[in-house]
């Protein structure tokens, strides 16, 4: 009985070794171990440096690979490891990028602490998020107007009705002039929603188009929601928790007071 318990404890005392994070002696040491896990693409150094989680605090999309070779470009052009006390930060590029995952120190070296990252990160996506529903808003308006040369009418729909073009996205055929909005409003598992938000077309009382852009989690991939019309002008409001009720019980498109406009 001693023999298996004994052999238990080793065992145990093996695996919390083996998915230990790794400690450097600077966290320089730590900002450059991380910078060519990030280059070579390498997985298990990313879990020896963030730990083995380090996954579930990125967004439910993943890393954008655009951000990640900007990053890259960035550290090439120029980096730093600005140290404040017992912590320390990554700093890359001509504008000063700070990576989010602060480098502390602990009574074993320097280490990364990705919970401490945490709120910063969903911060950030937060914000890259309702930029990109800004974005898709104004895209909207565009595809509207190209839809009205088109067909002198506007769109009453985003994705058209299977074989027809009554939408303001449908599969160009090979050789065939591509709808006004691309495929990205037609996310391949529905209700996926775009960077992390929902759109629907408003009726306009002016008798023009307008749409709505909501979050498709409160708090998690957006705050704020977005309305715009044809005057290509956004107002967002913070509908709270229940901004995806009270986003699709929109009748129409007429913001109030309480609707701020977006600065352009």
């Amino acid at each position: 009985m001693k023999t298996q318990l004994l052999s238990g404890i080793v065992l145990l005392m093996a695996s919390t070794l083996a998915h230990a994070q790794q400690h450097f002696s600077t966290p320089e040491q730590a900002t450059d171990a991380l910078a060519t896990a990030i280059s070579e693409q390498n997985e298990s150094a990313m879990s020896n440096l963030l730990g083995e989680n380090w996954r579930d605090f990125l967004p439910e999309e993943g890393v954008d690979p655009d951000a990640v070779d900007r990053f890259l470009r960035d550290w090439k052009v120029k980096h730093s490891t600005v140290i404040n006390g017992d912590v320390a930060h990554l700093v890359v590029g001509d504008s000063s990028w700070q990576l989010p995952i602060p480098v502390i120190k602990t009574a074993s070296g320097w280490q990364f602490d990705i919970q401490e990252a945490a709120e910063e990160i969903l911060t950030r996506e937060i914000g890259r998020n309702e930029l990109a529903a800004i974005e898709a808003l104004h895209a909207y308006v565009d595809a509207q107007q190209s839809y009205y040369a088109m067909n002198q009418s506007y769109a009453k729909k985003v994705v058209s009705s299977a074989g027809k073009k009554d939408g303001l996205y449908w599969p160009a055929a090979p050789g065939e002039a591509p709808s006004p909005l691309g495929p990205a409003f037609s996310p391949t598992e529905p209700g996926a929603g775009y960077h992390g938000y929902r759109f629907r077309i408003l009726p306009d009382k002016n008798s023009g188009f307008a749409m709505v852009a909501w979050p498709v989690s409160y708090g998690q991939t957006g705050v704020m929601s977005f309305v715009v019309n044809q005057d290509d002008k956004v107002y967002q409001k913070d509908l709270g928790n229940d901004s995806a009720q009270k986003a699709q019980a929109l009748a129409q498109y007429n913001p109030d007071g309480s609707w701020q406009p977006v600065a352009p």
